[in-house]
């Protein structure tokens, strides 16, 4: 367990590492001459095949890119090969998993006549591949989660700590536990999934009792244990709001808080990461009763067969966003019209049905993403309340 620790912090700085890069970019997009209008966009021929830019990071030197890049490579061809009556030419460019490479990859896919870019996958990557992009005038569904790089043309596809901590603390208020407590690791990924909590205590109109974070470390973890009990305790929280996950310091606060006195579901214990990964912890005594949320579990096992007849082996965690990207091009320009393309089109609020669910994207260039609430029960993992299979008004 500890072990496990350790190892997630040398993981937290590389996630930290990438974090100031996304920062970093954004200022320089910043001062980028001239603003993407808004609702811009390409104008197409829908009975063409759609010209449609993948930037994924084939010829990286980090470990997994590869294997990454083909099956979100995969996954955009088997949603082409799903799409009725839309055709789409797919040309793949090579990013090496390097901002500077995704720009210039970026503004070879316009200069060759693509009409949206689907990718990068990092951060930094997505930000400078706009800036071509947005002088060409075309939109970017990059395969980041990072919401500092969203915005203008450039739209990010990957699931959001806003999303989630939204969907968690609407349930947990409507479900009687409306006084929240926020324990976080910090870190800057753990600092930016708080700051996504407090928006969505603020956003649902349940309380923030208290407080509570801890330097990402065994001795700093343990430290934290007896004020938190206490906090919770003082404060009489209904529920304790986690941003730590289990490849970091969740199992041993799971394991430590019980011992001294708050166990799920009194106060309830709410995860902003999935619990239920690796499968190993759902042995974990602490995470019992505990609350998290889940894609559409049915729709991320048709998926998952599907790919898997296709291609010989499951798809990675993020192929699904490439099947998406390629399933929201191809309804829109199923419709016909020639500016299916532009951000208007792109942010219909009916939204899309993905492969681990709806989802649909905002103007501000991040996404919304119905989600499953689960707890964990006899080592399992329990659907609680089901993931919308439709958008209800405008969205949060």
């Amino acid at each position: 367990m500890f072990a496990v620790l350790r190892a997630a912090r040398k993981s937290l700085k590389k996630s930290t590492a990438k974090l100031a890069l996304g920062l970093s970019v954004l200022a320089l997009a910043a001062c980028e001459p001239g603003a993407f209008p808004v609702n811009g966009g390409p104008v197409i021929n829908t009975d063409k095949p759609v010209p449609v830019a993948l930037l994924v990071p084939y010829e990286s030197a980090e470990p997994g890119d590869l294997a990454l890049a083909q099956s979100l490579e995969n996954a955009a061809r088997l949603a082409m090969a799903d799409l009725q009556g839309v055709n789409i030419d797919l040309r793949v460019y090579p990013t090496g998993g390097q901002a500077e490479r995704a720009s210039a990859a970026a503004s070879q896919a316009v200069a060759d006549g693509s009409k949206i870019i689907l990718g990068p996958v990092y951060g930094g990557s997505a930000k400078l591949a706009g800036i071509p992009a947005a002088n060409a005038g075309i939109n970017v569904l990059s395969f980041s989660n990072n919401p500092d790089v969203a915005g203008g043309n450039v739209f990010i596809l990957g699931p959001t700590f806003d999303n989630t901590a939204n969907r968690l603390v609407s349930y947990a208020k409507s479900h009687g536990k409306p006084r929240i407590m926020l324990v976080n690791g910090d870190s800057a990924a753990e600092n930016a999934g708080a700051a996504a909590i407090k928006n969505a205590v603020a956003r649902q109109g349940a309380t923030l009792v208290a407080e509570q974070s801890f330097e990402l470390s065994q001795q700093g973890v343990v430290q934290a244990v007896r004020p938190i009990a206490s906090a919770a305790r003082n404060t009489s929280a209904d529920a304790i709001f986690f941003t730590s996950g289990n490849d970091g310091a969740m199992p041993l606060l799971a394991q430590m808080l019980p011992e001294n006195g708050i166990k799920s579901p009194d106060p309830q214990f709410i995860g902003l990461q999935r619990w239920n990964v690796p499968a190993s912890a759902l042995s974990l005594p602490g995470l019992q009763d505990s609350w998290f949320a889940i894609p559409d579990q049915q729709l991320t096992a048709n998926f998952s067969n599907h790919y898997s007849a296709q291609y010989g082996q499951p798809p990675h965690a993020l192929a699904g966003l490439a099947y998406d990207g390629i399933a929201a091009i191809g309804a829109l320009v199923a419709a016909g019209d020639q500016n299916a393309l532009t951000a208007q089109g792109l942010t219909r609020g009916s939204g899309f049905v993905g492969v681990n669910g709806i989802f649909r994207l905002r103007a501000d260039g991040t996404n919304q993403r119905g989600l499953s609430v689960a707890t964990i029960q006899n080592n399992q993992v329990i659907e609680i309340d089901p993931a919308p299979r439709a958008f209800a008004g405008a969205g949060y």
